[in-house]
């Protein structure tokens, strides 16, 4: 594992990161929380994102939104991810994650859920480009290290203005912008638009990430490849496929995927688990459980009958029985490949 791993508590620059794996884990709300960072860390990711932050709730010092910045040197590189509408909380937000020793923060101006939208904030902000100008402004100003933006193409097919954007974070010191390539009114639904991407990447002047429907690991290396992009981010595919991410490393390197890894669900499994427990209560605990035994399940035979068992399971030890049998029963079989098939279309910007 640790041929993937970085030093433990060194402090890298995000870009040097993307120069040596340029596979980043895509910030998922309710999932990319501190253990599942870690356990991603572990299989291959070269950054990682903490999900949605508000930074309201830093402002009022909610003990909730604190605990989703946390974060353990082994995670490194590693950006907290803010969103909110507001320049000034914004900028303190951004104080707080540096204090906390994250090697950047994140804006998210991507978000399409209504209740962060009606705020301005998330993708509402790319119909307030004048705004979002004063929020990035404000933020670089506030702190020393790196700040990094997350957008979509535009709001809507006939507002796609994700260019200018990236010329307003250029001029403001913003050292990327990773672009989802969708328009906020698609949503998750549809494709996401690469040759557009690969359009804004090519008049740019600063670093390009690109995300979307980024399922196996020869397509994570063909987005880069096509696009051009300095980097892409992998959402939904590592979540059925954690080894999504060395597996796309070694193609990118010209190399062969490593067979050092069994594909061991029990074991990711339980790594996973053992992940979870250390640092979530019980009641989290086991929604985390089941919807990752969920994911992991997808492509093998059975799958489908084993999710509704799962979800009816009414303990942890029943729970972990079921998934202990599913994931023992598959051993190593080849995962069918779903990428033609919805799925969990929705949880990040």
């Amino acid at each position: 594992m640790q041929a993937f791993c970085y030093t433990l508590c060194l402090r890298m620059h995000p870009l040097e990161a993307l120069k040596q794996n340029p596979f980043v884990l895509a910030p998922m709300a309710g999932i990319t929380d501190h253990a599942f960072r870690t356990f991603m860390k572990k299989r291959g990711a070269g950054v990682v994102v903490t999900e949605l932050v508000s930074a309201t709730g830093i402002e009022y010092k909610s003990e909730r939104t604190l605990k989703l910045m946390s974060f353990d040197p082994t995670q490194r590189p590693v950006g907290i991810q803010l969103f909110g509408e507001d320049p000034e909380i914004l900028a303190k937000g951004a104080q707080v994650a540096e204090e906390m020793g994250c090697d950047f923060v994140d804006l998210n101006f991507g978000c399409p859920v209504p209740k962060v939208v009606k705020k301005g904030a998330g993708s509402g902000m790319l119909r307030d480009l004048p705004l979002m100008e004063k929020v990035l402004a404000s933020v670089v100003k506030a702190v020393k290290i790196p700040v990094t933006i997350k957008i979509r193409t535009g709001w809507d097919a006939n507002s796609l203005n994700a260019h200018e954007v990236c010329n307003i974070a250029y001029n403001e010191g913003i050292t990327w912008v990773a672009i989802h390539g969708r328009t906020r009114a698609q949503a998750y639904s549809g494709l996401a638009d690469w040759e557009h991407i690969a359009e804004i990447k090519a008049k740019a002047r600063l670093p390009i990430l690109g995300n979307g429907d980024i399922l196996t690991p020869k397509q994570a290396v063909k987005r880069m490849q096509e696009s051009g992009c300095d980097g892409v981010l992998i959402g939904r595919g590592c979540l059925k496929n954690p080894h999504i991410f060395m597996d796309a490393l070694s193609l990118w390197r010209g190399e062969e995927p490593s067979q050092e890894f069994a594909r061991d669900y029990l074991g990711l499994f339980l790594d996973l688990r053992e992940a979870i427990v250390a640092h979530c209560d019980e009641h989290i605990t086991g929604i985390q459980l089941r919807k990752f035994a969920a994911w992991f399940s997808t492509g093998y035979p059975g799958a489908s009958q084993f999710r509704k068992n799962l979800f009816q399971t009414k303990s942890h030890d029943e729970l972990m029985d079921l998934a202990m049998e599913f994931f023992k029963s598959i051993g190593t079989i080849e995962q069918e490949d779903t990428s033609h098939e919805e799925f969990l279309m929705g949880g990040h910007g």
